[in-house]
């Protein structure tokens, strides 16, 4: 299995990539105002690719639970510095986090190479454009209405034949518009509209994700389920929890990990793959 952006082509087969979050906001549930000036975001990015990171994931707009939406121009003034700086700074990949796609396209002329979409392309009729002009990497994300709203609709009669079905809706969408199908992975939305028993089903289902033959990206780090299930009460003190997700996910079919820990995932992902090679 391969996933091709404007500047690589990542083997995912046997594996896994790790995408650091860097949250360049000052609202995001677990770090927001932590990186707020240029220099310790571009401090904070090189740390996660020293740490084993693959990918930089840059956001400049919190999707938390009830965020409000952030104007393009701010979402450009907080990202695009970030993005030039770390592009001089460390070959890893860069991936913008964002919706809008006036930010996606500017991201991509400053060095990113990903456009890691929660909308899967339906927040802006431009953003698919963009992606296959820039022949981007895309992550499409499940989501229902949007980061204000996402939690007042969680009904669902099966969670994960809906998730399945909406992922292989706009992956067709995508390639539609012009998305090589080996740029395009795909995202459950993990604490995006679900409950956590719905989060928990899913990440069990993670193999069933996989359509069209995409890589399937987990993005559960720090997530309030986390602490709703009883395993950290503050989004620090779930990366552990965190890790077990990511070798559990890794051995179910999950290929690109977001998340905060770096270091700690690493250690966890390494293992798994160590442990799946050693069996066969």
């Amino acid at each position: 299995m391969i996933w091709r952006t404007s500047r690589r082509v990542f083997t995912l087969g046997e594996h896994g990539v790790l995408m650091g979050i860097l949250n360049v906001t000052p609202d995001s549930f677990s770090d927001g105002g932590s990186f707020g000036s240029v220099e310790k975001a571009v401090e904070h990015g090189l740390r996660l690719a020293a740490e084993g990171a693959e990918i930089i994931d840059v956001g400049g707009e919190s999707t938390r639970p009830g965020a409000a939406t952030v104007p393009a121009d701010e979402e450009l003034r907080r990202v695009i510095p970030v993005i030039k700086s770390l592009a001089s700074k460390t070959g890893v990949a860069l991936s913008i986090d964002t919706s809008k796609a006036s930010v996606a396209r500017a991201a991509m002329e400053a060095g990113a190479e990903i456009i890691n979409d929660v909308t899967a392309l339906t927040g802006d009729p431009a953003m698919a454009e963009v992606a296959a002009d820039s022949k981007a990497g895309v992550v499409l994300m499940h989501m229902r209405g949007t980061p204000c709203t996402m939690q007042l609709d969680t009904g669902y009669s099966d969670v994960v034949r809906e998730v399945h079905a909406y992922l292989r809706s706009r992956l067709a969408v995508a390639i539609e518009a012009g998305i090589p199908g080996e740029n395009l992975a795909v995202d459950p939305g993990i604490g995006f509209g679900k409950t956590p028993e719905q989060n928990l089903q899913l990440i069990a289902s993670l193999g069933e994700l996989a359509v069209g033959g995409r890589p399937v990206l987990l993005g559960a780090s720090r997530k309030s389920f986390l602490g709703i299930i009883g395993v950290g009460k503050e989004p620090a003190e779930r990366d552990a929890a965190t890790a077990a997700l990511t070798a559990m996910g890794w051995s179910l079919g999950a290929r690109i990990f977001r998340v905060h820990d770096v270091r700690g995932n690493a250690t966890a992902l390494r293992t798994a793959e160590a442990v799946s090679q050693a069996a066969r």
